[in-house]
């Protein structure tokens, strides 16, 4: 399952990359800024995000911040476990 959406997000990056080597060439950036241009940085940068969101999801930067979470969460889960075991020691000497 997990290859399937990654799959899906290599054909979305490629579908967006052509999309970008094809437009980038055709949007003019010179002539100053008129409303012509500031749509076509706003579709660049655009088009950049969509590819950097798929590039995220491909690399699997998620399941490592997931993985690492998940460690400091059992960390703190044996520090907790660590107190309570204490104290019940201590108070059960007294």
């Amino acid at each position: 399952m997990k290859r399937l959406k990654k799959g899906k997000h290599v054909i979305y990056l490629l579908i967006a990359l052509s999309m970008l080597v094809i437009a980038l060439p055709r949007i003019s950036f010179a002539g100053g800024m008129d409303w012509v241009n500031i749509f076509g940085i706003v579709w660049v940068l655009f088009s950049l995000l969509i590819v950097g969101a798929h590039l995220h999801f491909i690399l699997g930067v998620d399941e490592e911040k997931k993985r690492a979470l998940e460690a400091v969460r059992r960390a703190k889960l044996r520090q907790w476990e660590m107190k309570l075991l204490d104290k019940q020691e201590r108070s059960e000497s007294v």
